[in-house]
């Protein structure tokens, strides 16, 4: 994969470097990690300035992050609702865990977007509660933003930094990336084994209006 990341980046400059972001948000498989890594590389080349790639970086992300904070309004609370009656085996969630992140996420939703967008997976996904739990177009934006430039900033900064040694880069982001998304995973199967419903009553069996 990290052949023809470098390939694009070389070839097509900060345009490429906002496409491939722009896919790894809407396709979180696609690491950032070398996409912004090798772009950085390519900046200490002469090939592209450090402040462009950090700005066509973000711009991507960010493209791809309205994307899915979009989406998620139009599908709004209800739907998730439904959603949720019947696949909630499998999503190990449950409309009473929903009540409570958005208890949370309207308290605390500005800081949870942040930070999210500094994590692997979660730079993604974040976009959804925060456009299902009505954060306001300005705070996503600026915490997307600011959260999203300085994740692709730090990237392309150890990119610059270390110029050519991009497989000593590599050595050591591939892993921990890899190590994070088994850490996922794993907590996922801990949860799909261990989780049960709760029983529902009378003020949880009311679904929430279109």
């Amino acid at each position: 994969m990290e052949d023809w990341i470098i390939h694009l980046v070389d070839a097509t400059g900060y345009w490429g470097v906002a496409l491939l972001m722009l896919l790894e948000t809407v396709f979180p498989p696609i690491p950032s990690e070398v996409i912004m890594t090798v772009a950085g590389v390519s900046a200490a080349r002469g090939n592209m300035s450090l402040t462009g790639t950090i700005a066509a970086g973000t711009a991507g992300a960010m493209l791809g992050n309205w994307l899915w904070f979009w989406l998620s309004i139009k599908f709004g609370e209800a739907r998730l609702h439904r959603f949720l009656d019947k696949h909630s085996r499998w999503l190990t969630l449950d409309w009473h865990e929903v009540e409570r992140g958005e208890a949370l996420f309207r308290k605390y939703g500005s800081t949870i977007v942040l930070v999210a967008r500094m994590l692997p997976t979660l730079r993604s996904l974040i976009s959804i509660p925060a456009g299902l739990f009505g954060m306001s177009h300005r705070r996503f934006l600026v915490f997307s933003t600011i959260g999203t430039a300085g994740w692709s900033a730090a990237l392309a900064g150890v990119g610059y930094f270390l110029g050519q040694q991009f497989e000593e880069v590599e050595r050591i982001l591939g892993p921990l990336s890899t190590a994070i998304i088994v850490a996922i995973l794993l907590g996922y199967l801990w949860r799909l084994w261990r989780w049960k419903p709760k029983p529902l009553d009378a003020s949880s069996d009311t679904h929430p209006t279109a």
